[in-house]
């Protein structure tokens, strides 16, 4: 029998691109629906690839609790998920639950749903958490270069403006953006403190919000305890992401725009100055930094095939 899931939060920026990869999974149904706005409406209605027959519920814990669905995901703000958490715990069945937020990113209860450096804790998990879209980017950067730092990377975040939610703030607004570059949160970003407790070093990180709607780019500059050449660099990355199917090393250095869209996430340009090495990270926010990455999880924690739903990318 295929595995049905629950979305709360299906009508969001993120929901809605996790419905139309369900759409074309094959060995994952989405079932059930919940949303803050459009309650009792056809969840077609709002989203042309979802599955006829699902209606919008409400977004109450108890509602989605009773939900007889094998896995739920969470696609919603920070702050809120506790309460799912619990109700899906103490109800008829404990399915498979991924929390889109990040409110369990620092629970070691939790699995950290970034397949590419924890696939085996991910596999048949209960509880996962999915990384932040900028976090994800930073730690795919920093990784192959961990034991060679002499100091905490420092990574300069482009994002665009679907990051900041639907909810609507100047970080969202296309006139306050327009012919604009927004810096915030310019210390102790959560992303900046997600990655650096999952890669167990220190980095920095200031990000920025551009009038483009979705896609990200990092520049990481990164200072080694010693010197290396370009080609034993790039060679590192290339033998550490060897067979990963969501990462792409390339020479070039990438583009985002050629992110929108794209699975992957894409890293290259790869420079050497001295003792720093510099890398360009770049990723679509909404796939890779959120729903692609759900999906790959929720495949792990079911016992289906990890790239099952995903498609692939041109070139990849």
């Amino acid at each position: 029998m295929t595995p049905t899931l629950g979305l709360v939060g299906a009508r969001g920026h993120v929901g809605g691109e996790l419905a139309r990869l369900l759409a074309g999974h094959g060995g994952l149904r989405l079932a059930r629906a919940a949303s803050r706005q459009g309650v009792g409406e056809p969840l077609s209605a709002h989203l042309a690839h979802a599955p006829a027959g699902i209606v919008l519920e409400d977004m109450s814990p108890e509602t989605v609790a009773s939900w007889p669905v094998d896995a739920v995901v969470l696609a919603l703000p920070n702050g809120l998920a506790a309460a799912y958490a619990d109700a899906l715990a103490a109800g008829p069945r404990a399915p498979v639950l991924v929390d889109l937020s990040a409110d369990f990113r620092f629970d070691p209860a939790w699995a950290y749903g970034l397949p590419e450096r924890h696939r085996e804790r991910i596999r048949g998990a209960r509880k996962i958490a999915n990384p932040g879209c900028y976090a994800t980017g930073i730690q795919l950067g920093v990784a192959p270069l961990l034991e060679l730092l002499a100091g905490p990377p420092q990574a300069f975040g482009v994002s665009g403006y679907s990051g900041a939610g639907t909810t609507p703030s100047p970080r969202n607004d296309p006139e306050r953006l327009r012919d604009n570059l927004m810096p915030y949160a310019l210390t102790g970003h959560l992303h900046e403190r997600e990655a650096s407790h999952h890669l167990g070093h220190a980095v920095r990180f200031v990000p920025h919000v551009a009038p483009f709607f979705r896609g990200i780019t990092l520049t990481i500059t990164l200072p080694l305890a010693r010197p290396l050449e370009r080609d034993a660099l790039v060679r590192r990355y290339r033998d550490v992401y060897a067979g990963e199917p969501l990462v792409r090393v390339t020479d070039d250095i990438p583009e985002v725009r050629a992110a929108a869209g794209r699975h992957d996430v894409t890293i290259g340009g790869f420079q050497v100055d001295d003792r720093h090495a510099v890398v360009v990270v770049t990723l679509d926010n909404l796939l890779k930094g959120a729903a692609s990455q759900a999906l790959q999880n929720l495949n792990l924690a079911l016992g289906l095939p990890e790239r099952q739903g995903v498609p692939r990318d041109p070139s990849a």
